[in-house]
């Protein structure tokens, strides 16, 4: 499950974002805490036990915020890199 995360991850951004293992689990746990995802156990594709992961109507309010936060900084970033 998490490999199939880490690969979207890497295919959609094309390569340049590499997200390890090692950095995901606290990211989830973190996220998890503050409640902005929720994580229930399943089956895997293989019958194995796995824990699968859904934002919350909390954290999708925090992803829009963060969205907006950022695409004003990068807005602005793109003004200043265009000023001569």
């Amino acid at each position: 499950m998490l490999e199939q995360l880490t690969q979207s991850i890497q295919a959609i951004s094309r390569g340049v974002l590499d997200v390890n293992y090692g950095s995901l689990y606290p990211a989830l746990r973190r996220l998890e805490a503050r409640g902005w995802i929720a994580a229930s156990w399943g089956a895997s594709e293989n019958n194995r036990r796995a824990r699968y992961y859904q934002l919350t109507a909390t954290g999708r309010r925090q992803l829009d915020a963060e969205r907006a936060t950022w695409e004003r900084f990068s807005h602005a970033l793109g003004l200043i890199l265009q000023a001569e």
